[in-house]
């Protein structure tokens, strides 16, 4: 059927699905008309304190801005580098901020802890320089502001040791032989700061050290980290108690000795008693053949590493066996037996190759390190032979060992070494004094010859002396018979008396600058006085310990006035025990008593010391009442005034001291036997040291020491009372020039006491001796009409203006006098003595030829006026 037209035209208006677009070329296509569009249109917000800056304020960071939070994250970073920087970082915030550990060092301890074991070998060796030098000392220093005791030091690290345990014993088994060894480096540290985990992980810690020490495949490529491995095995069992403290003197015990473990207050260790026993004896064969593996490097050369890994294995040996010995010297249920063929396997494996390289061709150097080895083993063998019997053969080559050292090394004149032999020498001192006793004949006297030389020529402040000193204790003192087992051998005894006459010049060189070895010189002759080995003439140069008298008076001092108190009192305490002591060393020590240098404690216990030494009958009476009067008159008081001008003088002022001493030495006085005796001896001395005139607090102390032993009707003789009124009367005129009357003249005021003081001596004397009082104011009017006739006959100004005062002062004693009721009733026997002192006077006075000036006359008419008052009360 044909299409018709209107169909078509109706077909060609219909829409077109798809219309094609023509294009440029080079020209962008538009986006399709369906897209979404995922574009988004903000503007910024602006928040305050948001930058990372800003969130670190007031934090403590590091150099590299880092907080202690980011740096712990670091430490676990997989890159070993950032885990290094990171430790170096913590260690630079520790030192500039150490609040922050105080704060988290717990936190900070259970995150480092896990770098124990790290693969890294500079992140472990960081991680030990920071536990070291930074963490560990500043937890134990957590209270700087208090005062904390050992114990509650210990408590405080603790906790902190305690967390890196595990991790170190988890190290201690790990398959990479550095990180093994490494751990025992950190165990090391974690004893040194708590010494106590020891005793918490022995038999752990004791295992692992005999496994490591049986896998000997890298004693040579590896002696660096098994030095510092073996460094602290030595640490652990010097901790053990030892046979050493048991046979040394409780003073010369090590005081750095940290924890006794064994005391009976720590219950829990004995328990482990027997564990560290077991654990012991099997880690010490494996020691043995451990040197023995290291004698290859012996005979050929002995390197600094080597050298000390030897050392550490033969002291750890060494330190083992003491141990042992120790438990059943004590008796500890828990210690069996030495087993002989312990012992005897052990010397056998050790002493067959002593000593070690013998020749002499070795440098200074390398021969100085074999002595140190050859001596370990010398006190191994020391300790063993006590309960097994070494051959003959073997004894005589350490006795001649022990021979060569005290004598070739002594004399040895290398300076750059000498540290070094004084080491070597010290060491092996100890054990002279239980060789002495083992050795008989030729033996016993090469012993003592060679340890006598070394003791003389060896520096007075060395270590050797000192160690010299502690073997002479132990062999007269401790062991009294050491030296007389062989009776017919008198020259053994002489080498004590030698020693002991050495002490006394040893003092004098060491003076006061090695103080704490003086306390061991002077202790020892403490002990050697107690049992009479103290010889009379050692006082000679004792007396150069305290003074010497130099020419023209001079005193030199010597060492005993600048040393602690402690050693000054054991000083004096030797005094006690010489059978008579010399004048001369008494004189020397009376020049220090009188020095003010001197505690006055000090001075009293000198006084208190020789009182007791003169009933004792050490010391001659004549030769201690000397040395009491040149105390009470060489003493200077000062200052001379006796009312200090300023405040400073008074609290300085050694016065108050000085009257106490002149009541001490009046009472040794009076306890010294028979009163008239003791006076007849000292009024002589007295007065003619009171006639030179000494100050006048000297005047006095000696006069109150004569009326310390005097009587009433007095001990004077006729000659005496002569003497003594001239020296009165010029002393009482001296009291009244320097202590000033006031308005208050009662003898509650100040100047009223100190008026009493000083007069009261004098009031004594005369109440005893009414002759004396007599002479006295005959003295005093005689010396008014001696410058009245000074006046005339020339020399008018100098004494015109001394008369006044003169005369005020007599006046002033008369009425003083008369206030004392004692004396007022003596004064009224001779009241003609005192018109003669009035008229002579005021004949002075009336003198016109004299031009004294006018206010001198109104001080005498003043004088006269207070004396017509007086004579007024006696006539009465």
């Amino acid at each position: 059927m044909a299409k018709t037209k209107g169909s078509s035209k109706k077909q060609q208006k219909r829409g077109i699905d798809f219309k094609k677009i023509k294009r440029k070329i080079g020209r962008k296509l538009p986006p399709p008309k369906n897209t979404t569009n995922t574009e988004i249109k903000s503007k910024a917000i602006v928040l305050p304190e948001q930058s990372v800056a800003s969130e670190k304020a007031g934090l403590a960071v590091s150099k590299k801005g880092l907080t202690l939070k980011e740096l712990l994250q670091h430490t676990s970073h997989h890159n070993a580098k950032v885990r290094k920087d990171a430790l170096m970082g913590m260690k630079d915030l520790f030192l500039n901020h150490p609040e922050e550990l105080k704060l988290h060092r717990y936190a900070v301890i259970e995150k480092l802890r896990e770098r124990i074991n790290d693969d890294g070998k500079t992140v472990r060796e960081n991680l030990y320089q920071l536990l070291k030098s930074v963490i560990l000392p500043g937890c134990k220093e957590m209270y700087p502001g208090q005062q904390l005791s050992h114990k509650a030091v210990m408590d405080n690290q603790g906790p902190v040791i305690s967390l890196m345990m595990a991790y170190i014993f988890n190290a201690m088994t790990y398959l990479a032989i550095d990180i093994r060894l490494m751990a025992f480096k950190f165990f090391d540290l974690a004893v040194e700061y708590h010494p106590p985990s020891f005793f918490s992980y022995a038999e752990k810690i004791l295992q692992n050290y005999e496994d490591i020490l049986r896998k000997n495949q890298f004693y040579l490529e590896d002696k660096v980290k098994l030095k510092n491995a073996l460094a602290g095995l030595v640490r652990c069992l010097l901790l053990l108690p030892s046979s050493k403290e048991v046979n040394l003197p409780a003073k010369n015990i090590p005081e750095k000795k940290i924890l006794q473990a064994f005391e009976p207050d720590v219950p829990t260790v004995f328990a482990e008693y027997s564990v560290i026993n077991k654990k012991l004896k099997d880690l010490v064969p494996v020691l043995v053949n451990c040197f023995q593996d290291f004698l290859p490097v012996l005979h050929d050369s002995l390197d600094a590493q080597s050298f000390d890994c030897v050392l550490n294995i033969l002291r750890s040996i060494d330190l083992a066996v003491a141990f042992f010995i120790h438990g059943i010297q004590q008796g500890h249920p828990e210690s069996p037996p030495l087993d002989q063929s312990f012992s005897s396997v052990l010397l056998k494996k050790l002493l067959v190759v002593f000593p070690l390289n013998p020749m002499h061709h070795l440098s200074e150097k390398d021969d100085d390190r074999y002595v140190i080895l050859n001596i370990v083993i010398t006190e191994i063998f020391m300790h063993l032979s006590e309960w097994i019997c070494p051959p003959a053969v073997l004894f005589e080559k350490f006795l001649t060992f022990v021979e060569y050292v005290l004598l070739e090394k002594s004399c040895s004149n290398v300076r750059s070494n000498k540290a070094v032999r004084e080491k070597q020498i010290s060491t092996l001192i100890p054990f002279i004094p239980k060789l002495v006793s083992r050795v008989i004949g030729n033996w016993k006297n090469r012993l003592l010859q060679a340890f006598t030389k070394t003791f003389q020529d060896c520096s007075p402040e060395s270590s050797v002396k000192l160690a010299c000193l502690a073997a002479i204790e132990e062999m007269i003192i401790s062991h009294e018979d050491l030296l007389c087992t062989d009776v017919n051998d008198s020259g053994l005894f002489d080498y004590k008396i030698t020693w002991i006459r050495e002490l006394p010049m040893l003092l004098i060189l060491l003076g006061d600058r090695h103080s704490s070895s003086s306390k061991v010189v002077l202790h020892l002759l403490l002990r050697l006085g107690q049992r009479s080995l103290l010889y009379d003439d050692m006082q000679g140069l004792l007396k150069e310990f305290y003074s010497t008298d130099q020419n023209k008076g001079n005193i030199c001092y010597g060492p005993f006035l600048r040393l602690a108190r402690d050693s000054q009192e054991l000083s004096i305490c030797c005094l006690y025990y010489f059978s008579q002591l010399d004048s001369t060393l008494l004189k020397s020590i009376a020049s220090c008593c009188v020095c003010h240098e001197l505690d006055p404690f000090m001075l009293f216990r000198i006084i208190e010391v020789l009182h007791s030494t003169y009933k004792a009958g050490h010391i001659q009476i004549s030769d201690f009442i000397s040395f009491l009067i040149t105390l009470a008159s060489r003493f200077k008081v000062f200052p001379e005034n006796i009312f200090p001008a300023t405040e400073r003088d008074m609290k300085t002022s050694n016065r108050a001291t000085f009257k106490s001493l002149i009541s001490v030495v009046c009472s040794c006085l009076s306890q010294m036997g028979d009163n008239s005796l003791v006076f007849a001896i000292l009024e002589k001395v007295i007065l003619e040291q009171i006639s030179l005139k000494p100050p006048l607090d000297n005047s006095c102390a000696m006069l109150r020491m004569l009326i310390a032993l005097d009587s009433k009707p007095t001990r004077l003789s006729e000659q005496s009372i002569c003497s003594l009124s001239n020296v009165l009367s010029a002393y009482l005129i001296d009291v009244a020039h320097c202590v000033p009357e006031d308005d208050d003249e009662s003898m509650s005021s100040i100047h009223g006491q100190t008026r009493r003081y000083y007069l009261l001596p004098s009031f004594i004397l005369f109440d005893r001796s009414h002759k004396l009082l007599n002479l006295v104011l005959n003295v005093m009017g005689s010396s008014i009409n001696g410058r009245r006739f000074s006046l005339l006959s020339g020399d008018r100004i100098s004494y015109a203006k001394g008369i006044s005062s003169i005369i005020n002062a007599i006046v002033s004693v008369l009425l003083w006098m008369q206030r004392e009721a004692k004396v007022q009733q003596i004064l009224y026997l001779y009241k003609e003595e005192i018109d003669h002192i009035s008229r002579s006077i005021c004949s002075l006075q009336s003198l016109e030829e004299i031009n004294v000036p006018i206010e001198e006359r109104h001080i005498i008419k003043h004088a006269i006026d207070r004396l017509k008052t007086l004579t007024s009360s006696l006539y009465q």
